[in-house]
């Protein structure tokens, strides 16, 4: 990747003020997940040639969660730790988007489901033509890999759900990989009401509605066995959300 910026990741780079990106990660109970993802989140950005940091977000765990982290940001300046005080990935990962100073933020689920390489496809030659990049299992050329037949069915009744609901474009608005211009993502996340699940909706809604370029990223996707999704509770829920931001957009919540 040709970027600006110049590298550092490991332990004895010099992190600037404002990176070029920055790798946000909502944690709840992600102990035993953590060390895998920053490792290989860090052994990742050591290739690249432009300025990163690794942010956890910690939502209000009941582990070692965050003992973790510190264990990790002794040895790497570039991996550091927030306390959420407010239960919620949603609320975890605006924390995120409105504190990191990257000129891009990558929200990042900490089962990396994912892997990292894949970052490479939101910034083809170092080049963007998007003001959010949203990572997609379902647009042309993306691979879902291992993933139950009822729990892919479910996702697609959502995303129909999605559409005739809230938002008619996408394929695929849950996958929890999506990257902002530091900008935009200052302006949609100031608006962002929601802290479930449904919070991915909402923040697209708005960034729509305010006219800012969205594009779909088409990726490789490694279902987790061990997912934090309930799919039967969390899509009853994610539906009544949906609806919550319709109403929202009626009494005018989204508007300056």
């Amino acid at each position: 990747m040709d970027v600006s910026r110049q590298a550092s990741a490991g332990a004895s780079d010099t992190t600037p003020t404002a990176p070029f990106l920055s790798v946000i990660i909502p944690a709840y109970n992600e102990s035993r997940r953590l060390p895998a993802t920053l490792d290989k989140i860090l052994a990742y950005f050591a290739r690249q040639s432009y300025t990163a940091e690794i942010v956890v977000v910690e939502n209000g765990s009941t582990d070692t969660t965050a003992d973790v982290v510190r264990r990790y940001m002794a040895e790497y300046p570039t991996v550091k730790l927030m306390r959420s005080q407010v239960r919620g990935k949603g609320n975890a990962v605006r924390e995120g988007m409105l504190t990191c100073q990257g000129d891009y933020l990558f929200m990042c689920d900490a089962d990396l489901s994912m892997p990292i390489a894949e970052l490479d496809k939101f910034f083809p030659d170092g080049q963007t033509t998007w003001d959010i990049a949203i990572a997609s299992r379902e647009a042309p050329g993306a691979v879902r890999h291992d993933e139950p037949p009822l729990r892919h069915l479910m996702g697609r009744v959502f995303n129909f759900l999605v559409k005739v609901i809230a938002i008619p474009r996408f394929e695929d608005t849950q996958c929890g990989f999506k990257c902002f211009k530091r900008d935009v993502a200052r302006d949609v996340f100031a608006r962002q009401t929601l802290t479930g699940w449904g919070f991915d909706v909402e923040v697209l809604y708005i960034a729509l509605k305010r006219g800012y370029r969205v594009v779909e990223v088409p990726i490789h996707w490694y279902y987790q066995s061990d997912s934090r999704v309930r799919p039967i509770h969390d899509t009853l829920r994610m539906i009544r959300e949906l609806l919550l931001v319709r109403w929202n957009d009626v009494r005018g919540r989204y508007r300056e």
